[in-house]
């Protein structure tokens, strides 16, 4: 059930991740995942206990796990509703954790005793798991929560102002020079 992640399309990023990962597979030169193989960003049965953890730390929504795993991987990897909601699913049933009715359709994710003590059980390869995508976050600078606030005022600034009104022909000019030195900056860093 774990063993097919999606990693591309929809959900996923296509340039070069911390794991090596290109295209819309993940798979390329360069990833070796645990034991060496060219494969998934997880191995079977790691996202598993990367979403028992986070419920852990904090009983969430299927969606908050999504863009809890997205950020603790630095958006080298985003899991599909396709994968966490089976996983979450597998979860209740092992007894790991409990769904709640939380209103509008949602179930909120509680961690059990027996999920508490399965988590105890594998804290080591939790505690590595977790490493691997602070490493990943680290070395992901174009998923910084910096550069992606940047990146987003500049879209917004950019489409409210074109959209607007009218530009005279110096505004265009000088809104072209702005975006030209940006460029320009960027590029030299």
């Amino acid at each position: 059930m774990f063993g097919h992640h999606n990693h591309g399309g929809r959900h996923g990023h296509h340039s070069r991740h911390p794991f090596g990962f290109h295209g819309p597979e993940g798979h390329g030169p360069g990833h070796h995942g645990r034991g060496g193989r060219m494969g998934r960003f997880f191995d079977h049965g790691d996202l598993r206990l990367v979403v028992l953890k986070l419920i852990a730390e904090k009983p969430s929504h299927g969606y908050e796990l999504i863009k809890a795993v997205e950020t603790a991987a630095g958006g080298a990897y985003t899991p599909s509703p396709g994968v966490i909601y089976p996983t979450l699913t597998l979860l209740e049933e092992l007894g790991y954790v409990t769904g709640s009715d939380a209103g509008g359709g949602k179930k909120l994710y509680a961690i059990t005793p027996a999920g508490e003590e399965f988590l105890q059980a594998n804290n080591q390869p939790v505690r590595g798991l977790f490493e691997r995508m602070a490493e990943a976050a680290a070395r992901s600078a174009a998923f910084s929560p910096a550069i992606l606030r940047a990146r987003e005022n500049l879209k917004t600034a950019l489409r409210l102002r074109l959209t607007a009104g009218q530009l005279s022909a110096e505004q265009v000019t000088a809104l072209a020079k702005v975006l030209d030195d940006a460029a320009g900056a960027i590029e030299r860093i």
